[in-house]
């Protein structure tokens, strides 16, 4: 159980948005895998990163991008934003015309192009900015049911620790939980996570739920995590590519039930041709299959099926070839060789993390203005 909120969850488990990925298609699956391996469907499954100015100006690719299947509640929407007053409209126009139930801010994003520009994980660095940004969400959204949470990282490096004081500023402007990723912006995705700064921001934030994140690749991952540090929930980004199953899995998990087996090659061949489905349903089907060919390689991770297939799927275009293509393994009791394995990004420890010139002079300067301009045409 975990409420955020109005929000009562009956599983403490967020599907961490990711670009590209966490599209509608791929929400419904796990939704759909979880309600089939347990009967329910219990956790959060979080929209991709749409960025507030775009959908505070109705950018298309980012009203497309908000879309919701019928079945999907509560619906979920993270916000990466720069600015408190593009925060405050494009938070009013979720709440105005209903487009989801609960609203997280993403401030834990590592990769260049955001960092540069001093969002993501940058931003808590600035407490003064970091706090308008958080008040602006939470105002826009009083008198409604709509919760805000808030999702950071350590900090930028070693040397700039920011994620206590992004804890508690959080919690006194009104967000109603945070998650913390247990790396710096520095060690985007590589080592492994400090789930001890989990506990340590556990014991800091009090009034409200904490979440962790990093490295959740098993059920008994989240499980550990939450017996570790003793966070109220988890959020699962990179364990969950190519295993939409995975939150049933930890359901099971942490109800104390027998976690069900991956399953079999041929079992999977029918969930990859069931999300090509859903693809083309949500974006058409030469988008969709095109969008699929990513996931092959995380589909079939340590499953006996060959270069070849791999590379013709590679080249798909429509949902027929996709089935035509994985048909002669619907029958393939094989299971997967170290299904729990890590995935997605590892990549190294940044040298150094890109920051605006001058961004580490002073933490609480007033009246930083940053420069999202070449960040809000899309999501």
């Amino acid at each position: 159980m975990l409420r955020i909120g109005s929000l009562e969850l009956s599983s403490p488990v967020v599907l961490a948005p990711m670009a590209g990925v966490t599209n509608a298609a791929f929400r419904v699956l796990c939704r759909e895998q979880e309600l089939a391996r347990v009967g329910a469907v219990s956790g959060l499954y979080v929209c991709e990163m749409v960025t507030a100015r775009a959908l505070a100006e109705e950018h298309p690719a980012t009203l497309d991008m908000m879309r919701f299947a019928p079945t999907e509640t509560p619906r979920s929407v993270q916000l990466y934003t720069v600015d408190p007053e593009w925060t405050y409209r494009a938070t009013r126009l979720i709440v105005e015309r209903g487009m989801a139930d609960h609203i997280d801010m993403n401030f834990g994003c590592p990769v260049p192009k955001v960092t540069r520009r001093g969002g993501g994980s940058a931003l808590p660095y600035k407490r003064r900015l970091y706090r308008d940004i958080v008040r602006a969400a939470v105002r826009a959204t009083a008198g409604t049911d709509i919760p805000v949470t808030v999702k950071f990282r350590v900090g930028i490096d070693d040397d700039h620790i920011t994620y206590l004081d992004a804890g508690r500023i959080a919690e006194d402007e009104g967000a109603a939980a945070v998650a913390l990723h247990g790396r710096t912006a520095a060690e985007r995705y590589a080592g492994h996570a400090h789930w001890e700064h989990i506990a340590t921001l556990k014991e800091h934030v009090t009034s409200i739920p904490v979440l962790g994140n990093g490295d959740i690749f098993a059920a008994t991952d989240a499980a550990a995590m939450m017996e570790q540090t003793g966070c109220d929930g988890v959020v699962v980004g990179r364990g969950c590519l190519g295993r939409p199953w995975l939150f049933a899995q930890i359901h099971q998990a942490l109800a104390g039930d027998p976690i069900s087996a991956p399953p079999t090659l041929g079992e999977v061949t029918a969930i990859m041709v069931r999300h090509a489905e859903l693809l083309a349903e949500f974006h058409g089907e030469l988008k969709g299959c095109r969008d699929l060919r990513k996931h092959i390689a995380w589909y079939l991770h340590g499953y006996p099926a060959g270069r070849e297939l791999r590379q013709q799927l590679s080249r798909v275009a429509t949902v027929k070839e996709i089935a035509e293509l994985l048909a002669p393994f619907a029958d393939s009791p094989a299971m997967p060789e170290n299904p729990d394995a890590p995935r997605g990004r590892q990549g190294s420890v940044a040298a150094k993390v890109t920051l605006p010139d001058g961004w580490l002079d002073d933490p609480e300067q007033d009246g930083v203005v940053v420069d999202d301009h070449d960040l809000h045409s899309g999501g």
